[in-house]
């Protein structure tokens, strides 16, 4: 398996797992096909940092992230997916920690979730994220945008 084939895996099995049942059945459908292919051009266009969790041989988390567009200093954390099958493994908190060893140099880190993805906003406060207080709406392409709010994490710089 390729990592455009991994990654996308990943992404489209925990974004259907997650985020499909906010959306009528044909947009989560599309959603999830368009995240098993999109990945082999993201990859050859050599967009940002992108890394895989394993659990053994199988990768099963992946993160892609880089400098933030929006916030000068920071870098954003674009995407952090784990397959269902590695929920509660320990993988997300593996790679959460690799990908934050990879982004120093940075002031800090920043993300955005879905707002009523409870699993998520759990997930990135025990990482030591914390709300910033901002929101967005996001249109995943059904003209019903979804509520997002900010995370943020300070990066320790030094020893």
């Amino acid at each position: 398996m390729g990592d455009g084939e991994a990654v996308g895996e990943i992404h489209a099995a925990s974004w259907g797992a997650a985020y499909a049942p906010l959306f009528a059945e044909d947009v989560a459908r599309e959603g999830i096909e368009s995240r098993l292919t999109r990945w082999h051009a993201r990859l050859a266009a050599g967009d940002g940092l992108v890394m895989l969790g394993f659990v053994g041989d199988r990768p099963l988390a992946m993160s892609w992230s880089g400098p933030s567009h929006s916030r000068p200093g920071l870098a954003e954390i674009h995407s952090f997916y784990t397959h269902p099958d590695a929920w509660g493994s320990g993988v997300s908190a593996a790679l959460m920690d690799a990908t934050l060893r990879e982004l120093t140099g940075h002031e800090g880190v920043h993300l955005w979730t879905l707002r009523d993805t409870p699993q998520s906003r759990r997930f990135y406060t025990k990482c030591g994220f914390a709300e910033t207080g901002a929101t967005q709406s996001r249109d995943f392409g059904d003209g019903n945008p979804l509520p997002q709010v900010e995370y943020e994490l300070v990066l320790q710089s030094g020893p």
